[in-house]
């Protein structure tokens, strides 16, 4: 799916940050018109989860540009056609920039693309670019390995669940090494998934939660959309994983750790490239080392020490010493296959077009 990280662009942006503070004080006297700004959501936005994270990156622009920007938002808003009909709108308002943070949003944002050409069109989570399109995702499973290892300290069952929207590669990313992190404290340890073929669907999430919880899993983590898997462990007395963002005012007794996901940076960044005519397309795939994801807000049931080792293996990740995908010893998936050989790791490719799901992991892929 996803290309490797472009580390020329990572640095681009990375150094376009730093004269935020200037460059809204000397342009603050600017007659020109503001830079208009457009952001697509696929749910509503909610006060914690994938669009939350999202939203809170458009108010980062605002606050790094002020009056040099106007930002607009559409939410709950359908992938395919809705999309297509919602970007071409946005682009006829005169919005040079427009967010689309949805895999389902890839092929309506290139085919409007191709409409409206003088439009600068961020994709997140799609793959396909184009002289007008630029991509970037998360390395979202670098958290899920960390999650998992906090996950495997707490379980009392050795039973975890996992309430997953899409089998896409994403989503398999982020089980595996939700897995992996898990049985690397405790091998007994197995992952029981539930598909549902929905990104936000909350009564079905929480139906899903509820049927894990009845298999004896007593830590559940997801990949879907809004706080219905973290209300349910509240409310039956189990520990979870806050995905996205901070859950803890949502599930403060549940919550073990949040995968949190940070998008302020580089969506400044991409409005400073406009402002400045450097935008460029560009693929970037970032995680812990660049600050994209972010492993922390601990819930009060966690042990200072297993805080402390989930915070080193947080730094391993961001210096490289530690990867999720690399096999001390050879790894299998949970068909008896081996995957990835011993002391051998998974390239960027690999990872991106994983199909499989990981030894301890009960359950198949979804259709």
């Amino acid at each position: 799916m996803y290309k490797n990280l472009v580390a020329t662009l990572w640095a681009a942006c990375c150094l376009s940050l730093a004269p935020f503070g200037a460059i809204s004080q000397t342009k603050a006297g600017s007659t020109a018109d503001p830079l208009k700004i457009g952001f697509l959501y696929v749910t509503p936005r909610t006060e914690a989860g994938w669009v939350h994270q999202h939203d809170l990156g458009r108010l980062a622009v605002e606050a790094a540009f002020g009056t040099q920007v106007q930002t607009t938002f559409v939410e709950d808003v359908a992938e395919g056609p809705d999309a297509e009909r919602v970007l071409r709108d946005l682009a006829r308002q005169g919005h040079r920039l427009i967010f689309t943070p949805s895999f389902g949003y890839m092929e309506p944002t290139l085919k409007v693309a191709q409409e409206f050409p003088l439009v600068r069109f961020e994709s997140i989570t799609g793959y396909k670019t184009s002289v007008n399109v630029a991509v970037a995702n998360a390395r979202y499973y670098e958290g899920r390995y960390l999650a998992g290892v906090a996950a495997g300290r707490m379980t009392q069952t050795h039973q975890a669940g996992y309430v997953a929207g899409f089998p896409i590669p994403e989503v398999l990313q982020g089980i595996n090494a939700f897995t992996l992190g898990m049985r690397s404290v405790n091998p007994k340890a197995v992952v029981k998934v539930l598909w549902l073929n929905t990104w936000f669907d909350p009564a079905r999430e929480r139906d899903a939660a509820m049927a894990l919880f009845n298999q004896n899993v007593d830590v559940i983590a997801f990949h879907t959309a809004s706080t219905a898997v973290m209300a349910a462990a509240q409310e039956r007395g189990k520990l979870a994983i806050a995905y996205h963002s901070d859950m803890r005012k949502i599930a403060p007794d549940a919550q073990i750790v949040a995968v949190t996901h940070q998008w302020g940076n580089y969506y400044t960044a991409r409005a400073q490239a406009v402002l400045d005519g450097s935008w460029r397309s560009g693929d970037v795939w970032g995680g812990v080392k660049e600050g994209m994801i972010r492993v922390g807000d601990f819930g009060s049931k966690v042990p200072a020490a297993v805080q402390a080792e989930v915070l080193a293996l947080h730094t391993d990740i961001a210096i490289g010493k530690l990867r999720p995908f690399y096999a001390r010893e050879a790894l299998f998936d949970n068909q008896g296959r081996e995957v990835i050989a011993k002391g051998q790791s998974l390239s960027d490719s690999q990872i991106l077009q994983m199909n499989w799901l990981v030894a301890g992991v009960q359950g198949k892929i979804g259709q």
